[in-house]
């Protein structure tokens, strides 16, 4: 291991933006993969970052108004290529080792890319933080409400109950808290699904169509669900 350390390459050799962050070809077929289980594990998340071009109205709304301690501060020249603005990378505490983190670009405007947009396309990409308790979930939305903070209804959706509500950049949050753990049984509906929905994708898109709607992912996976009780009887 000691010795693959000492080789590892770092990042001032890349010359190109691609090759600092690993960019690449999102070939997946070309890509070697697991056959079996993987020795590689992940010990959860460590951030989750995002560019703001309101710098105190994010320092403010995550430290004084939702109380997310702030933890640690990066300033630097740009990096990697040519072009790569100066910026502040800057960290807040949000629990269990984990933080949410914020990139400003230093002299830079806000890409029309980014402005938020009223469209569920947009708040799939959202941050959403755990509480153990319905009591603590109602404590967050009567807090968030008092320091006028728009929030959502509470909204059930399978196994979660969640609050949601938007940060000074437009970036939705969440706040939930687990109905109930995964069993194994989910484990194999997901398998099913997922079965399911990827060949039946695979077929649309080979007849350069679209998949037509979650009816036809029932439809494959009823088949596969009445394979699998019969080869667990």
């Amino acid at each position: 291991m000691s010795e693959k350390l000492g080789k590892r390459e770092d990042a001032s050799s890349a010359v190109t933006f691609n090759s600092a962050m690993g960019i690449a070809s999102s070939d997946v077929s070309a890509m070697k993969k697991v056959d079996g289980p993987d020795s590689l594990t992940l010990s959860g998340v460590d951030h989750t970052a995002r560019p703001t071009w309101k710098l105190n109205e994010t320092v403010e709304f995550y430290r004084d108004v939702l109380g997310l301690p702030l933890v640690h501060a990066i300033s630097a020249r740009g990096w990697g290529p040519p072009g790569h603005h100066d910026f502040l990378h800057f960290f807040f505490d949000a629990g269990k080792d984990a933080t949410i983190a914020f990139f400003y670009y230093i002299g830079s405007e806000q890409p029309e890319r980014y402005i938020p947009e009223e469209h569920h396309f947009y708040f799939a990409t959202h941050t959403a933080w755990a509480v153990d308790t319905e009591e603590e979930l109602i404590a967050w939305k009567e807090a968030l409400t008092e320091r006028g903070v728009k929030v959502s209804p509470y909204t059930k959706h399978e196994i979660l109950e969640s609050i949601y509500f938007l940060d000074p950049n437009g970036y939705p949050v969440e706040i939930t808290r687990r109905l109930r753990e995964t069993e194994k049984i989910d484990e194999v509906d997901a398998m099913l699904t997922l079965k399911a929905a990827m060949e039946v994708e695979r077929e649309a898109r080979d007849e350069g169509q679209l998949l037509a709607d979650i009816d036809t992912v029932w439809r494959r996976k009823a088949a596969y669900v009445r394979a699998y009780q019969e080869s667990d009887t």
